[in-house]
């Protein structure tokens, strides 16, 4: 049975609400992390905990517990004539700071940019097998 500290290997096939497939491990190897280390969000992490290879379970996880709620803060606006290059709704930026961010609308004079995570905000499900305890 998987425990805090256990490095695990697991296959998930992740999906919205409406259905939507974000990511699946499916097609390739499975995803390999130390439980209880922080290196999945919380829900994917307790998830996995107590479970035997071989074994699957499917649990919806509110945002708080997979990549929280939408932060204001991080939506912003830059003028135009501070970018670089033209940009487009929907190209996906670097920010100074090195973080990514979503070019979410673009006016004459004004860009707005989101740099919160593309699942925040959203309740996602997850089918989750333990693979193996490596």
């Amino acid at each position: 049975m998987a425990n805090e500290g256990d490095k695990v290997a697991v296959h998930y096939h992740g999906t919205l609400d409406d259905g939507t497939i974000f990511d699946s491990s499916r097609e390739r190897d499975p995803l390999e992390f130390v439980i209880g280390s922080g290196q999945v969000i919380p829900g994917f992490d307790a998830a996995a905990r107590d479970l035997e290879p071989g074994q699957s379970k499917t649990v919806r996880m509110a945002p708080e517990d997979a990549y929280g709620g939408a932060n204001p803060e991080l939506v912003f606006e830059v003028p135009i004539e501070q970018l670089p290059e033209p940009l487009k709704e929907g190209d996906r930026v670097e920010l100074i700071n090195g973080a990514p961010a979503v070019v979410t609308s673009v006016t004459d004079k004004i860009v707005t940019v989101d740099a919160n995570h593309p699942l925040a905000g959203q309740a996602l499900t997850f089918e989750i097998e333990l693979v193996s305890i490596l």
